[in-house]
Order: C-alpha cells, then structure tokens, then sequence
C-alpha cells in the first residue's frame, strides 16, 4: 500500500515548485515508508511512497512506460489474469506487481481498462497530454484533488494538497456544515476544506487543457432475482471465500483482526483453514481496554462482551493470537496523531484506539484482513430492521439533529442550518438510488445505497487513515464488487432470514462456524467504558477551552461545552453518530475539533 501526490500545470514551467512536492510527499511517509521515488517534467510532478507487499524488490514508483507514467495506491487482486491478458496481445513484464499491469493495461485500453480491474486502488496516470486519475469502485482507496488557477494538485491524502502551499487551508459554512451536520461522515465527492475535492468512489477523471472531466464507470443496478435461498447460500458462499482467499495474496505475512463477531470470524475461518492446508497457523489479534470489562454493562448497541468469543474462536481454528489492551491514558493521549491522520474532527478514541491497536500489530504483521462492509451489505444494523429507524427522514444513524443543533452559538445555527442541510444531502442521494416497482424493497434498497455510499465510506476512510498511519495494510474481503452486485438484488427477508440481522450470512456460514458466534447478536467496535477515561478528556477539553481565542468559542455554544465537562459527558447521551460516539466521545471529539484548527491553522470563512 502507498501514497502519492501530484501536480500539473501546463501554464509555467513547475521546476521551482520541486521543494514544495518533496513535502507533500513527506507528509504522506507513513502510507509508505519503504520507498520515496519522484517525477519531474516541466509541467508536471509526482511523488511516491511505497508500503512494499507485492515484488518487495522490484515496483518503485512513479513507474514509466513509453510516454505513460503512474503513481498508484492499491492491490489488485486478478493481476495474473489481466497480465496474462496483456502477454497474448504482445506485452512483456519487468516485474511482478501490480502497478505495471495497471499502467500498462491502461495504455491499451484506456478507461475500459477499470471495467478489468478487482481489489482496492487509486491512481494517477499522465502520458505527456492529459491526466487520468481513477479510484476502485467502492472507495477502499482515498484521492484527493484540487484546482486552482492553472494548477491541478491531487494526493491520497488531504494534508497532501494543503502541503503545496497553493491550497489555503480554508473552513466555510459549507464545510462546518458537513463537519456538524453530517461528521464524521461527509458528502461523497467534499474535502471539507474549500477548493478540495475527492474523486468519488466508481469515478475517473480527466484532466485537459485546464479543464476536469469526471465520469462514473460503476454502479450497482437492478436485475431479477430468480435465485432460491439455497441458490443463494452457495453463490454467496463461493463469492465470499473467493474474495478472502485472493486478498490472502502477499509476499509478506498476513493476520486478521477478530472480535469473535460474525464478519471477522468467517474471515479467520477461511483464511485459517486454507493456511491449515500449507502446515501454516494464521496470526489474529483482538483490542480491547484496560479494566474494560469491570465496567461493562450490556445495552441495546453493545449487548456481549468480546472476550468469551475470541477465546472460542481461537480455540476453533488454533490461530496465533494476541490480545492487545489499550490503556486510558494512551487512548487520549493518541487523540492527537489521529486528527492528524484524518486530516478532520472523526470519530475521536474510536479512532485513536484503532491507530494504537495497528502500531501493535505492524511490529509483526504487514497486511491484515478485517470484517467491514459486511453489515452494509447484508443488512446488519439496527436501522435496517427497527421500523423507528426504517422511517426516519434522514440518515438513520444520525439520532437527533436537535440535540446536535443545541451545541452549536446561537448565531452558528441561524447560518449553518444543520437539520435543513442533512436532509438536503440525504434526498439528494436517494435520487441516486436504483428504482424497483417493488415500495418495500425499494426502501431497503435506498438503505443499502445510503449505507454503501456514506456510512461505509467513513469507516473505509478510518481504516485506511489509521491503518496506514502505522503503515499497515488493511485489506476488506466483504467489499468486493461481485458480492455487492450480487446483494444488491437478493430481497430482503432472504437477508433478514430467521428474522435476525445478518441471517443469511449467518445461514450461509454456519457450517464452519461455532454454533455461539454465528448466533451471537451484533456488536460495534468495541470502546472504553472506563470512566477514568471520561474524566481525562474532560480535563484535556478544559485545559483547551483556557484559551479565549480558540475556534471552539467561535462555533459552539460553550455553555453547553462546560456541561459536558462537568458530567463527564453525562449530558449528551444520544450517540453523536452510529452506534458509538455518546458523551465521553463526543468530549473527545470537541477536544480533536480544537487540536484540529490549531494544527491546520484554520482560516475560518463563514
């Protein structure tokens, strides 16, 4: 896995700007800190770095070919297939990564090459006239871009682009209002900051002649389904097993993260029993905090403790595991580098813990398989079966605009007008969506869309920025576009079978699975529930708020702030987003929103 950046002006002669791209580069050293290679003509710059998995020696970027050059970020997953492809038609290979299949298959076939490609990328490739730019069709990968003036700047990252100088790091009303109205989740296609952009998933882009051209070459679509459950069970079987055995490819080691949840346990089963087959064991690693479970209470969102079912996982199939616990104080403490990591306010320890968790892991392991998207797909949430939820008249994972809006300045709410632009972004969307004649299914359906396309995409945005803040690779075998094409058509009480979430994956799997976790009711991401932790952030938020001239007194409504502080974030005891970020979350993520302006020297516009 790697990084890149990028800029092109056919204007001036970008020589003098090679400084500025040796730190746009720098700041994305940890996507790849194996290899730094750049490009240089006169109108154009590219820089790289490459986190080595497939051909460790060989595959330094940017790569060349005739009058093609290309920075990628990505794994292709039928790279043998489309070589073998290009080899008939009179190709021949320097190397074994997938970079030169990529490049190479672009020069021959030009867009048409995306429809080729399976796995997770982002790539820029420029061959003297135009630019090409694409991503993976359901956003694994992340790309950036921007244009200015004469100037198209682009980068896996947004850090990447502000580095440039060019980009200003400016904050308006339309960027507090994805922040507040929709964070840590965004619109497709917004970078927050003005005049930043990102090339949505399934999208290309073209740049010519100082003109941006963007295409969509994917989508999901209606079609019949004649399939019976059992016709269905085997399909999604085979699919699914496909995916997990084709991201197992690595000349490096690879382990899975497991909760003893359903997704990460069908992973590690498939992925533990192929390496049975080569004498192998399959290294796996769960998280958890300290003294997590004396303060463990279920609810509704969290219903089990992890442990009992890591433990029976790891006994199924005899991995390599290790427990990582994370303490309280490096749980805040981390707080920071994951701003850093996102570039935005996220999704606060929730983020923190993951980054300190892949540290961990990255001292013995390269590349890890991990469980999202299946709950997107197969219908996992609670929104897709609670009818309060079903019907609500905005992103159900979002639980009360108005108690968000109640945190905001007086004057902030008059301008931003959360609740009128969240529902704005959620209609807009389902416009998108596919029709079916059938009203029931197409309400499921504009679920599944939404959930594809925002709530799925935040978390593939966290993982990729924590993973690879670590320098970790994350790959996610339920996001393969196969099954999703599949999925998209299969009804819903076929999903929902046994009237439980996820029933027919469960269904389909539990054949190799411990009778406990394939019945085991969904849990999130598992968070701290020690007040201790409660309490550090409050500190850390009040030591923040000391300085009158802080962003946060600009935007919030700092009554409201120092209540949070004074309960320990018992005020606020709707989640802020998803399942996850209630009170202390949300003290954390106010903390982030303020190390955040600091940081990036916010120019705020509003």
């Amino acid at each position: 896995m790697c990084g890149f950046v990028g800029w092109v002006n056919h204007k001036k002669n970008l020589g003098n700007n090679m400084d500025h791209l040796i730190e746009m580069n720098k700041s994305l050293s940890c996507r790849g800190p194996d290899c730094t290679g750049y490009y240089f003509k006169k109108n154009i710059l590219l820089g790289h770095q490459r986190l080595s998995v497939i051909d460790v020696e060989n595959g330094s970027q940017p790569m060349t070919y005739k009058d093609y050059v290309i920075v990628y970020n990505g794994e292709l997953y039928n790279t043998e297939k489309i070589r073998n492809i290009l080899i008939d038609i009179g190709y021949t290979f320097k190397t074994n990564c997938d970079t030169e299949v990529v490049l190479k298959a672009y020069a021959h076939f030009k867009e048409k090459s995306l429809e080729m490609f399976e796995g997770m990328y982002a790539f820029a490739i420029y061959d003297g006239k135009k630019l090409f730019l694409a991503r993976d069709r359901l956003g694994i990968k992340p790309l950036f871009y921007s244009k200015l003036n004469n100037n198209f700047i682009f980068s896996s990252e947004i850090k990447g682009i502000l580095k440039s100088n060019i980009i200003k790091p400016i904050i308006n009303k339309k960027s507090l209002q994805e922040l507040l109205a929709l964070g840590p989740s965004r619109t497709p296609g917004n970078g927050i900051f003005k005049y930043i952009y990102e090339l949505k998933p399934a999208h290309y882009l073209i740049y010519k002649d100082n003109k941006v051209k963007i295409k969509r070459y994917w989508n999901v679509k209606n079609e019949e389904f004649t399939d019976t459950l059992e016709d269905s069970k085997k399909k999604i079987k085979k699919l699914l097993e496909n995916s997990i055995k084709n991201q197992m490819v690595s000349d490096v080691g690879i382990a899975t993260l497991l909760s003893g949840g359903l997704d990460s346990s069908i992973i590690t089963a498939v992925c533990s029993l192929k390496m049975k087959k080569k004498n192998q064991k399959l290294d796996t690693y769960s998280v958890d905090y300290e003294d997590n479970t004396d303060f463990f209470t279920a609810n509704n969102f969290q219903v089990s403790d992890d442990n009992k079912f890591i433990k029976l996982a790891t006994n199924e199939f005899n991995t390599n595991h290790s427990y990582i616990t994370i303490s309280q104080e490096d749980l805040a403490k981390y707080l920071k580098e994951s701003i850093l990591a996102r570039d935005f306010p996220g999704m606060a320890d929730i983020d923190s813990s993951l980054y300190i968790f892949s540290t961990k892991i990255k001292v013995k392991n390269k590349v890890i398989l991990s469980g999202e998207g299946a709950d997107e797909i197969f219908g996992g949430y609670p929104w897709f079966y609670r009818k309060d939820l079903l019907n609500r008249k905005y992103f159900p994972w979002i639980s009360d605009l108005k108690e968000r809006n109640k945190l905001l300045k007086k004057n902030m709410r008059k301008k931003l007008k959360i609740e009128k632009y969240a529902k704005k972004q959620y209609k807009k969307t389902l416009k998108e969506v596919p029709k079916c004649k059938n009203k029931k299914e197409q309400k499921h359906k504009n679920l599944a869309y939404l959930n594809m396309n925002w709530f799925m995409s935040t978390l593939l945005e966290r993982k990729d920025r924590m993973t690879m803040r670590a320098s970790l690779e994350a790959r996610v075998p339920f996001i393969d576009h196969h099954l999703v094409e599949y999925l998209w058509n299969v009804p819903w009480p076929y999903k929902y079978y046994n009237s439980m979430e996820k029933g027919l994956l469960r269904e389909t799997f539990k054949d190799i699975l411990p009778y406990d976790i394939t019945y085991r009711k969904k849990n999130p991401y598992p968070k701290t529930h020690n007040p201790k932790y409660a309490e550090i952030v409050s500190n850390l938020l009040k030591e923040r708020l000391k300085n009158k001239q802080s962003i946060l007194y600009k935007i919030f409504n700092i009554n409201k702030i120092n209540e949070l502080i004074e309960t320990k974030g018992n005020s606020f005891t709707t989640p802020w987003f998803g399942q996850l970020m209630t009170g202390p979350q949300l003290i954390a993520y106010l903390y982030q929103f303020d190390i955040w302006a600091e940081e990036y020297k916010i120019i705020l516009k509003v």
